[in-house]
């Protein structure tokens, strides 16, 4: 499972309580890339522990964006560029399927981009995980409890704390898709 797969390692992994401001940031974060593609065949999610009201994380808001292709994407990626986001080509290498970004603000990372074709198994699996956290506070704080421990043992591993997380989000995803309102017409 490589859900929210981040092996860049210059920051340590350091998580602070929910910020209130995080919806607001995504909102206007997702406005700027909307507007600066220039189609409507895009489409933006907040995804990511900043994400869920009241989970601590690590002070980088996720935003996911749908494209009706790769291609589409690609094609799109100096207006990406144009917005202050970074290129991330060697993460194709654990993600194929997904072409990720890096925005700064004020010398820290800020935005953590994922574009990827809007209906893939990441899309779903992202938004299926961000919906089953957010409708379960107790389930949320669990996470919180696996990703404190992660962060405290694997602070300068982010690959440590990326692939400790996957069990968890794994028997989430798995109770998603066993859950009985998917068998209802």
């Amino acid at each position: 499972m490589k859900l929210g797969r981040h092996l860049v390692t210059e920051d340590p992994v350091d998580l602070v309580p929910y910020d209130l401001h995080w919806p607001a940031l995504f909102q206007v974060e997702a406005k700027l890339l909307i507007a600066g593609l220039g189609s409507s065949s895009f489409t933006i999610e907040h995804v990511g522990s900043t994400a869920i009201p009241g989970l601590g994380a690590k002070p980088v808001v996720d935003l996911m964006l749908g494209g009706p292709s790769l291609a589409a994407i690609d094609a799109r990626r100096p207006a990406i560029e144009h917005l202050g986001y970074e290129y991330r080509p060697h993460q194709e290498a654990v993600i194929p399927d997904r072409r990720f970004f890096v925005k700064s603000v004020g010398g820290r990372r800020a935005f953590h981009l994922h574009a990827v074709q809007a209906g893939s198994a990441f899309w779903v699996e992202h938004v299926a995980f961000r919906d089953r956290l957010r409708s379960d506070p107790g389930l949320a704080a669990a996470y919180h409890g696996v990703k404190a421990d992660l962060a405290a043992r694997h602070r300068h591993d982010r690959e440590a704390y990326t692939s400790g997380k996957s069990a968890f989000i794994s028997t989430v995803l798995g109770s998603v898709k066993r859950r009985p309102s998917d068998d209802a017409v």
